[in-house]
């Protein structure tokens, strides 16, 4: 695809997002945040308003899309990337002031929507069979190529040998959230997607899940950076995301902490 072309596309998604956002928040800052902080961020901003903070606008997406919007100047505030990588590569390359501050460690689990013919287990044992007994025409993960949560899925995959059966059923998504759309719907009998997507509001009475072993693949350091030092509404957002209160909120929906916590 032709250079220019790609930029405008990066562009006009950078520019839809920020326009999807309310306009009662018009002047607030915004935040670009990996989709498995769907459920969380939300929380943690509001908490963050309690305590006397202002309104943030949140913008949630695949980690990789963002990185490629920062590059090519997209306005965002501050940056939750699900892979930490992105944030080191911004700064290697001077598109961030730093090299930002981990605030999460995540896991994937695998996910059959009720009804489903798959067994959910950690070891993948059910999908094994699944796939074996040609119970399994389709199956969601985020994609791969922008998607850190797609990469784990496909390295976990990789690890129990199933990716190579599995790779002609797959249905990817844009971003692991709408992954786990995809395999909360009943469009497929299952998936791969963020554990803190799992433990989402209503996400027990629509299916069961099991947490595959983090042995299987790379670890998921979730990484943040501070792309606008200037505003100070940001930079307290950004320091708020590391104290107890917002670290209480992302282990409730299952993540670790840096350090080990969680």
């Amino acid at each position: 695809m032709p250079e220019a072309l790609t930029r405008r596309r990066l562009l006009m998604a950078a520019s839809g997002a920020l326009l999807a956002a309310p306009a009662t928040a018009a002047a607030a800052p915004v935040v670009a945040a990996a989709s498995d902080l769907r459920f969380a961020l939300p929380e943690i901003a509001d908490a963050f308003a309690a305590g006397g903070g202002s309104p943030l606008r949140l913008v949630f997406g695949s980690s990789g899309n963002f990185y490629r919007q920062i590059l090519q100047g997209a306005p965002y505030a501050l940056y939750l990337s699900a892979d930490e990588d992105y944030v080191l590569r911004l700064a290697e390359r001077g598109h961030a002031p730093d090299a930002g501050a981990l605030y999460a460690i995540g896991r994937i689990v695998l996910f059959a929507p009720t009804g489903s013919p798959l067994e959910v287990d950690p070891a993948l044992d059910g999908l094994e069979r699944a796939l074996g007994a040609g119970r399994i025409t389709r199956f969601a993960i985020a994609n791969p190529e922008h998607a850190p949560y797609g990469r784990r899925a496909e390295e976990a995959l990789r690890y129990r040998s199933l990716w190579q059966p599995l790779r002609p059923r797959l249905v990817l998504g844009e971003s692991v959230a709408q992954a786990a759309q995809f395999a909360v719907s009943g469009s497929t009998q299952g998936g791969i997607f963020a554990h803190a997507l799992a433990e989402g509001p209503g996400m027990g009475e629509r299916g069961r899940y099991a947490l595959i072993p983090a042995e299987w693949h790379a670890p998921l350091r979730q990484r943040m950076v501070l792309l606008r030092p200037e505003d100070a509404l940001a930079r307290r957002f950004f320091a708020f995301l590391q104290g107890p209160e917002a670290g209480a909120v992302l282990r409730r929906y299952g993540f670790e902490l840096p350090g080990g916590s969680g």
